[in-house]
């Protein structure tokens, strides 16, 4: 029987502010999985701290909510753990690039075959609203007493410098792009990381919906012009077609260069995709022949209640 939008819903009380992004970045998951028809048992959300943190509570899937700044870890280790699962995880702009940027860096370096997805606001909204790493230098936000005095982090440009393999951005409330972006991501061979831009209707008054939805003309008789335009509509190539260094180094300072638009001319769609790198279960297969086959979480390591595994090998080779 096949598996319906509402098979992917909790029943769980969803406390989150009205207006808030969220609810379209938790919709498009629920209608990822659904298109792709991924078994609920076979796909698990990792989420961190904050407002996003709760994702993982309203998706019926596996659902693990971890620490904070500390997802990523989790989320390849349960990767690596058992690669049948489809893992998907979800972190706001703060846990994911504050504190958790060194994981985040470290994780690009892998290339594990998962999914990342940052609930991207520019304000930390479950502590109050206090600036986040993507709040742009120099802005006030309601909640600051004086403006950001600290640069921000080009969540883009950070993820093509660390090695992550498909590289896109979306926005909340164009939840049809969202979707099939996730769906992009979820099909991709590697570590995929999707930023998401989404107002927070409490915290910040800058970046709001109506300032997403449009530029103000001049000319009082024109509508505003969209701030947000999709990159597969002006022609742009994210893929890295051949194994070759010349076009690998095109590709990587096109998706940099596109990454620093902003303000009147903002970029959503795929800005880096590369299926040519091998995936960390490539890797570990080189060392471990068997590994896809018997990964660590299908294998038995009790019988009757006793172990039946022999570490003694491995602590031999650890004596000193």
């Amino acid at each position: 029987m096949a598996l319906k939008l509402s098979d992917y819903k909790t029943e769980f009380h969803n406390d989150w502010c009205p207006g808030c992004g969220d609810f379209g970045i938790e919709n498009a998951i629920q209608m990822a999985l659904a298109e792709m028809q991924i078994p609920r048992h076979k796909a698990a959300i990792f989420s961190g701290i904050g407002c996003s943190g709760k994702t993982s509570h309203f998706i019926n899937v596996y659902g693990i909510h971890t620490l904070h700044g500390r997802v990523l870890p989790f989320a390849q280790g349960a990767k690596i753990a058992n690669p049948e699962l489809t893992i998907v995880a979800a972190g706001g702009d703060g846990d994911g690039l504050g504190i958790g940027a060194g994981h985040f860096v470290a994780a690009g370096r892998r290339n594990v075959d998962m999914t990342y997805i940052i609930f991207d606001n520019g304000v930390y909204g479950l502590t109050k609203g206090q600036a986040s790493p993507t709040l742009k230098l120099g802005e006030q936000t309601k909640s600051l007493p004086t403006p950001n005095t600290n640069y921000n982090v080009n969540p883009i440009g950070l993820a093509v410098a660390s090695g992550f393999t498909f590289v896109a951005r979306a926005y909340s409330y164009d939840v049809r792009q969202l979707k099939d972006l996730i769906v992009a991501a979820i099909k991709h061979d590697g570590l995929a990381f999707l930023d998401v831009l989404q107002p927070c209707p409490t915290y910040n008054d800058i970046n709001t919906r109506d300032w997403y939805a449009g530029v103000e003309s001049t000319d009082s008789s024109e509508k505003p012009r969209p701030r947000i335009y999709k990159l597969e509509e002006t022609g742009f190539d994210p893929v890295v077609h051949y194994e070759d260094e010349a076009e690998l180094d095109e590709k990587l300072s096109q998706a940099l260069i596109k990454s620093l638009e902003w303000g009147n001319k903002i970029p959503t769609g795929v800005f880096y995709k590369n299926e040519i790198i091998t995936p960390y279960r490539g890797r570990i297969k080189d060392k471990i022949p068997n590994y896809v086959e018997n990964p660590p979480a299908l294998q038995r390591i009790s019988a009757n209640g006793k172990p039946i595994t022999d570490v003694s090998k491995i602590l031999d080779s650890l004596e000193v």
